[in-house]
């Protein structure tokens, strides 16, 4: 009897520890199915060390999201969004281009709206503007605050004996002056088009008196055949001498290394490019210029625009996750964590960046300001009048289009579709 019990205890003891192993193992696999995996999409490789960051940050608050963050190169990414897209087996959020390139997207009805996100509506309706459908809808979070301006080393031009240009006349005395001394004036890339547009807003802003013919050509007074902007043109080639040999073939990342290894004093682009910069050379003795005056004491605006958005894709299988990522890239604690981790101008309300350049950028944007004319206003055709402008720069600097020939056909690109306000 004695013997028979002890038996039977025995099978209990043996049976229970079966029945939690697989309790255990069912409780698993339940949370392996229940595990949701999020993807985004985004066209800034150079960010993903700091997205991982982000996104760690917001899995310990929602233990039941896994967030991969996917990033393609920009020159590629159009492509393969419109791939993922149409095919119905994208990701779950993805990276919209500012202006007409999300009112695109979210006009093939690709998006979900993002009106009723908490805190969407703490963002300036101008920045919201960059992310909106043609049914006035929202459709993305904007992320950050660009500024196009002239980067310049400054120990170059302290050992060189001169001053940081202020005028249009300045700049180019002092290009003359490092090119006699063999140093690259600017470094200027113009094998993507994109970069050349981005050169000419900074050149172009005050050579055409920035938001007054920027409204005058809204409004219809003036077209792009006014002579202030042709002189915008006729700049862009005279400045050809002082990018570096052979530029049109040379890629950003090589006019980049000429700036940040010291060949080059001086650089036009995105404000963005300041963590790149600090990433190949912390000790780089760099500073920043808006743009240059038509004459000393002139106006020099900063070139700025809304520089892309996130936004929920309707055929995502986790909408409410996505949304709730959503909510937290709106959020003050994200703004301030993405000005910090990429030293960038954040587009939520109440974020101070710690960076000192960054702090002097946004306070050269609020004193005085332009849009990217191109980018905000020209963005629309097909291909978009942007596009035509760029690509008939490029032209230009081959000498296959003369000044006037990128005026008249970015011009017959924009008489197709655009409407005066």
């Amino acid at each position: 009897m004695k013997r028979c019990l002890i038996y039977f205890i025995t099978i209990l003891f043996v049976s229970s520890i079966f029945l939690a192993g697989c309790s255990s193992s069912s409780s698993d696999s339940e949370k392996k199915v229940n595990k949701v995996e999020l993807t985004i999409y985004s066209w800034r490789p150079e960010d993903k060390a700091a997205y991982e960051k982000f996104i760690d940050e917001f899995e310990k608050e929602n233990r039941g999201v896994e967030v991969k963050f996917k990033p393609f190169k920009s020159t590629e990414y159009g492509t393969i969004l419109t791939n993922a897209l149409s095919s119905g087996k994208g990701p779950d959020i993805i990276q919209l281009r500012p202006y007409q390139g999300a009112t695109t997207i979210a006009d093939s009805g690709y998006l979900l709206p993002l009106d009723n996100v908490k805190g969407l509506t703490d963002i300036p309706k101008e920045y919201l503007d960059a992310a909106k459908g043609s049914d006035g809808k929202v459709y993305g979070v904007p992320l950050t605050l660009n500024s196009a301006v002239i980067f310049y080393n400054t120990q170059l031009f302290k050992e060189n004996g001169l001053e940081p240009p202020k005028t249009w006349d300045q700049l180019l005395q002092v290009s003359k002056e490092f090119q006699s001394k063999d140093i690259v004036p600017i470094a200027q890339s113009g094998k993507a088009s994109y970069l050349l547009s981005l050169t000419h807003s900074v050149i172009g802003a005050t050579t055409y008196d920035g938001n007054q013919f920027v409204e005058e050509f809204l409004t219809g007074e003036v077209n792009l055949h006014d002579p202030r902007f042709v002189e915008s043109i006729k700049r862009m080639k005279e400045l050809e001498p002082f990018f570096p040999k052979d530029f049109v073939a040379i890629e950003d990342k090589d006019a980049q290394a000429l700036f940040y290894t010291g060949k080059a004093a001086m650089y036009i682009n995105g404000d963005y490019r300041l963590e790149s910069f600090e990433q190949n050379n912390p000790d780089l003795p760099i500073d920043v210029l808006p743009s240059v005056a038509n004459t000393e004491g002139g106006d020099t605006p900063s070139v700025t625009w809304v520089d892309g958005s996130y936004g929920v894709v309707k055929a995502s299988k986790h909408q409410k996750e996505a949304l709730k990522f959503i909510e937290f890239l709106a959020s003050k604690k994200f703004g301030q964590m993405f000005s910090d981790e990429l030293n960038r101008m954040s587009a939520i309300p109440g974020v101070t960046p710690k960076h000192l350049l960054v702090k002097k950028l946004t306070e050269m944007s609020e004193k005085s300001n332009t849009p990217y004319f191109m980018l905000v206003h020209l963005g629309d055709g097909s291909p978009t009048t942007k596009t035509t402008f760029e690509n008939a720069l490029q032209g230009m600097y081959i000498d296959k289009l003369t000044a006037d020939d990128v005026i008249e056909e970015t011009q017959k690109s924009l008489d197709k579709w655009f409407k005066k306000q």
